[in-house]
């Protein structure tokens, strides 16, 4: 036995023969490698997501750099948008290749290339604003390449990695990357306490950069056989096909529909971040207790989470949503009893609630989806999928006015029963 097959074998505890009956015969040799150079792969790439979020990094730089509060709240829904609606005009181009694997390629080197030109013109310009709004323009880029390789990723681990471990695949990359992450956070806590020099954030868009195209490498080296081309169509006939599905497809429109309502536990995230500042009245730095926190998270639900993903991803939906709804009962603690003793420190469970809620969603759709699509139309069904939700985002983006209107309460509670919704709707969905 190998040591890369040993090392699979320890990490899906398979020790009988491998069961491939949902991927092609000629792509059993290889599952041990694929599996693990994903979860390498996999690994690189989330490390640099903690490195550089849209909801907690850059935020943060571009405060630094002084840019106006409406281009830092538009951040987020810039990622989502910019990822997630192309997809579907990509989806019948990427079927009409027998190989869909160098499209996500592709896609990491050209986000690791936005993130070094991010690091350059951050470290040699000086003029702030220019920087702020190349920055943003430079997310949208990356974020529109993350859209492709997105529908690349879906389809090749449906040819590569057969049902009942592409949980555990997912599970392992959140894993190894949070634990890479959880690194970089206990540095900037214990080395970089009060650190707010520019240089900083330069090696953060730098490390970020090398990561995806390292990551890029690894992903270049899985061995994905020649697939179908049949149906390769255009975006207008992609778009007809799209529509067709949510007519025909009632557990598939509604996982679309349940899948929005989710997106409440990522949405959550900044508003926890605005009330732990108001929690603290210290002035200091928690950029690197708060990587601390959501790795830690990651770290210790995926493995847990990628098995259930495997027996059931409908019930980590509702489980995941659950956890969310309880994090945001905790909130409201800090919102309506103003305590003098009720700090920061108090404050972490509730980020680390829902940073737990949070992996468990992303495993749980990513599973359901890959699990739920006929083979020859996984593209499609992810791309249709990604694309409504990039159209619910730019609703999603104006949920923040119930926060600036009423206030944060009123924000929590209806976050609070969106996820009660999500819940609620996810019995309706059928298993897979």
């Amino acid at each position: 036995m190998s040591k890369t097959e040993g090392f699979y074998e320890f990490l899906t505890e398979d020790t009988d023969a491998r069961i491939c009956e949902s991927i092609p015969d000629d792509q059993c040799t290889h599952l041990p490698k694929n599996f693990i150079l994903n979860v390498f792969n996999g690994s690189l790439t989330k490390f640099a997501e903690k490195l550089i979020s849209p909801g907690l990094t850059l935020p943060w730089i571009l405060s630094f750099l002084g840019a106006p509060l409406f281009l830092i709240g538009m951040l987020v829904p810039i990622k989502d948008i910019g990822s997630l609606l192309p997809q579907l005009l990509v989806s019948g181009k990427i079927r009409e290749k027998r190989k869909r694997k160098p499209y996500w390629v592709a896609a990491g080197f050209t986000q690791g290339f936005c993130l070094l030109v991010s690091a350059i013109l951050l470290a040699f310009l000086d003029n702030q604003t220019l920087i702020s709004y190349a920055i943003v323009f430079l997310l949208l880029l990356f974020s529109i390449a993350s859209g492709v390789g997105s529908v690349s990723f879906k389809d090749v681990t449906g040819k590569t990695v057969p049902k009942g471990e592409r949980g555990q695949m997912l599970s392992y990359r959140s894993t190894f990357g949070g634990c890479l992450a959880l690194i970089a956070g206990g540095t900037l806590v214990f080395f970089l306490k009060g650190e707010d020099s520019k240089w900083l954030y330069v090696a953060l868009f730098a490390i970020a950069a090398l990561l995806w195209i390292f990551a890029s490498f690894i992903f270049s080296a899985i061995k994905e056989q020649p697939g179908s081309t049949e149906g390769g169509r255009t975006p207008l006939e992609e778009i007809k096909i799209g529509a067709s599905l949510l007519k025909k497809d009632s557990s598939y429109r509604n996982f679309i529909i349940t899948r929005a309502l989710l997106m409440a536990i990522p949405l959550l995230d900044p508003f926890f971040i605005l009330l732990a500042k108001d929690v603290s009245k210290e002035n200091w730095n928690y950029l690197g207790y708060i990587i601390v926190i959501g790795s830690l998270a990651q770290i210790v639900s995926s493995p847990i989470w990628g098995r259930l993903a495997d027996r059931s991803s409908l019930q980590l939906m509702r489980i995941s949503a659950g956890l969310s709804i309880l994090s945001i009962l905790y909130a409201l603690v800090f919102v309506y009893f103003d305590s003098e003793t009720l700090n920061f420190y108090y404050f972490m469970p509730v980020l680390f609630i829902n940073g737990v809620a949070y992996s468990g969603a992303r495993l749980s759709r990513k599973t359901y989806i890959i699990d739920y699509a006929p083979e020859k139309e996984r593209p499609t069904y992810v791309s249709v999928a990604n694309t409504l939700i990039g159209l619910f985002t730019i609703v999603a983006a104006s949920f923040g006015l119930i926060a600036q209107h009423f206030g944060l309460a009123y924000q929590f509670w209806f976050f609070l029963l969106l996820l009660v919704a999500c819940i609620t709707l996810s019995f309706t969905l059928k298993k897979v």
